[in-house]
């Protein structure tokens, strides 16, 4: 995980790491046998068989039907349930062809599923560990209201590498606490645009939670990209 360069409500700044917070698995599969069960990749179909090829060879999907009863030519018999090992993601172009020059387009769609917009995807840069530090924005709110207003996809801890940042980040910690709400964190001046984790990755908000225990502390910085509204009531309609 990369470094992130934040400062506090008194306006210092730091470059600390993070860390991926993930909650250990307490349930073990096993077998009839009391074997350990491994995760494993299967081949559903190469790509000559699937739903696109078969309307290819057969027509519409009623063709497609009558030939899924009559045979199986969804089915490489070859194929069909090889175990994947190294595997690389390609991109192909309608006619199945591997393509090396891949331009992506960001496509913004409307409540109703029509297209708004559409343009091309700009590449941007990780805001984290910039010259410039994720400024204290000073939004806050509270922990049971972002909850239930945003959608919070991922999470990193923050950790400090020696006695001086220790220092900083729990007092970042306990002032969070005091106020029992999650601070708006942001990048830019006003702490008020997007943060980019990895270059050529999704912009996220970002949310930061502090909790202390005695000496402890844990900083967690929240990531969403995605707020949920209630859907606007439409007035019923009167009968003439």
């Amino acid at each position: 995980m990369p470094e992130i360069n934040i400062s506090d409500s008194g306006g210092r700044d730091a470059h600390v790491a993070t860390q991926s917070v993930g909650t250990t698995l307490k349930v073990r599969w096993v077998d009839q046998q009391k074997r350990q069960v491994n995760s494993v990749r299967l081949l559903k179909a190469p790509v000559a068989n699937d739903i696109d090829a078969l309307r290819a060879q057969f027509g519409e999907l009623n063709d497609v039907s009558k030939a899924l009863i009559e045979g199986d030519p969804e089915i490489d018999l070859e194929n069909t349930g090889r175990f994947l090992s190294d595997t690389s993601r390609v991109y192909i172009n309608p006619d199945r062809k591997i393509v090396h020059k891949v331009q992506f387009w960001e496509v913004v769609k409307n409540p109703d599923g029509s297209t708004r917009d559409r343009r091309p995807r700009k590449i941007m840069e990780t805001n984290l560990d910039g010259e410039t530090p994720l400024r204290w924005s000073g939004v806050y709110i509270k922990r049971e209201q972002a909850i239930r207003k945003f959608v919070f996809v991922s999470k990193v801890q923050l950790n400090h590498t020696n006695g001086l940042t220790y220092d900083f980040l729990y007092r970042i910690a306990q002032e969070l606490e005091s106020k029992d709400s999650l601070m708006l964190l942001g990048a830019g001046p006003k702490s008020n645009q997007p943060l980019i984790i990895r270059r050529g990755g999704s912009p996220y908000r970002g949310f930061l939670e502090g909790r202390t225990q005695g000496d402890k502390y844990a900083l967690i910085l929240h990531f969403s990209d995605l707020e949920l509204k209630a859907p606007v009531e439409t007035p019923a309609e009167t009968e003439a």
